[in-house]
C-alpha cells in the first residue's frame, strides 16, 4: 500500500513540474510578446506551486519594475534575493526604472552585502563592480523595446529611431565613465570585481567607436591570457574591430539585416573551414545554434 501512494504521489509531483513547465513557457511568450500584465499572472500561477522558483519569482519582478509599479517590484525583488542570492538583478536592464527609486541603494546594499559574506568576500573592489552593475544596466537598455517594436512597426519607424538615439546618449555617458575609472583604476580584473562587472566593461567598449574598441582590444587579450577576462568577450571584440576595418571576422559573432531580404545574415568569415576551430578553442558554441538567434541557417560552403 505505502508503495501505491508513493506512485500517486510520484505522479501528482510529475503533473505539478509539467504544469509548471507550461505556465513558464507561456508566461515566458506573452513577456516576449509585451504583455506584461498577462505575464505577471502566469509566473505567478508557478510560484503559487512552487514558492522556490526563482525564475518565477524574478520574472515578476522584471514585469512589475517593466510597469514601473515600484513597490510589487521591490516585493519580489527580495523574495528573489532570498531564493537565490546572485548578482543578476544589480544588472539587469528591467530595473532601470527603479534605480532612481530611494529603495534601491537599500537592496543593493542587502544583496551585496549577502553575496559577499555567502561566498566569501568574492568582489574585492566593491565600489568598481557597483559603478560596472550600473553601466551593464544602462549598456543593455532598451533593447527589449526595440525588439518588440520590430515585431510590430517598420524598422525604420520614428520611434525605433529615437530609441537607438537615446541608446546612443546611454552609450556615450557610460564610455566617458567607463574611460575614467580605467585611467585611474586600470581595466577591471575578474578577481577584483567579479564576472558580471569585468563583462560590463566589455561592453561599454564593444558599443564605442572603433578607435576605443582598437585602444583596449590588447588589454582584454592579455587578460584573457591571465584568466582575467572572457575569451568570448575578447573574440567578439576582435571580430567587431575587423568589420570596422572592413576585414572578415574570424569567429562569426558579427551579424547584420539586410534591408533588401529584410533579414540577418552573417558577416563575411576569414576561414569557414577554420571558424569552428577557433570558437571551440575558446569556449563558444558551434556557429549554426549561435546564429539560430537571429534565424541564420548556416553551413560551411564546401560542406
Amino acid at each position: 500500500m505505502k508503495r501505491f501512494y508513493g506512485t500517486i504521489g510520484l505522479i501528482m509531483f510529475l503533473s505539478r513540474c509539467a504544469m509548471a513547465q507550461s505556465s513558464m513557457q507561456k508566461a515566458d511568450s506573452l513577456s516576449n510578446e509585451g504583455q506584461l500584465h498577462l505575464a505577471v499572472q502566469e509566473y505567478k500561477n508557478v510560484f503559487i506551486t512552487d514558492t522556490e522558483n526563482y525564475n518565477a519569482v524574478y520574472n515578476i519582478a522584471c514585469m512589475y519594475a517593466l510597469m514601473q509599479e515600484s513597490d510589487s517590484a521591490f516585493k519580489y525583488l527580495y523574495i528573489a534575493a532570498r531564493t537565490n542570492t546572485i548578482e543578476a538583478p544589480l544588472c539587469d536592464p528591467d530595473f532601470i526604472s527603479i534605480r532612481n527609486d530611494k529603495r534601491w541603494d537599500g537592496f543593493e546594499n542587502k544583496l551585496v552585502a549577502i553575496i559577499q559574506k555567502k561566498y566569501n568576500n568574492p568582489i574585492v573592489d566593491e565600489a568598481y563592480a557597483r559603478k560596472l552593475w550600473r553601466m551593464n544596466a544602462l549598456d543593455q537598455a532598451y533593447y527589449r523595446d526595440i525588439e518588440l517594436l520590430g515585431k510590430k512597426t517598420d524598422k525604420d519607424s520614428s520611434v525605433e529611431k529615437s530609441l537607438w538615439q537615446k541608446k546612443e546618449v546611454l552609450n556615450k555617458q557610460n564610455q566617458k565613465e567607463l574611460e575614467a575609472l580605467v585611467a585611474k583604476k586600470a581595466w577591471p580584473k575578474i578577481s577584483e570585481v567579479g564576472h558580471s562587472a569585468a563583462g560590463a566593461a566589455f561592453l561599454v567598449i564593444q558599443h564605442s567607436d572603433l578607435a576605443k574598441q582598437k585602444k583596449y582590444l590588447p588589454i582584454i587579450k592579455k587578460l584573457c591570457q591571465d584568466q582575467e577576462a572572457a575569451w568570448s568577450s575578447y573574440a567578439l571584440m576582435y571580430d567587431r574591430v575587423q568589420i570596422g576595418d572592413n576585414k572578415p571576422q574570424r569567429y562569426g559573432s558579427q551579424v547584420r539585416y539586410n534591408d533588401k531580404t529584410k533579414e540577418y545574415e552573417l558577416f563575411p568569415l576569414e576561414d569557414e573551414k577554420k571558424v569552428e576551430e577557433w570558437r571551440k578553442e575558446i569556449g563558444m558554441q558551434p556557429l549554426a545554434d549561435y546564429l539560430m538567434h537571429w534565424n541564420i541557417k548556416w553551413e560551411p560552403k564546401g560542406k
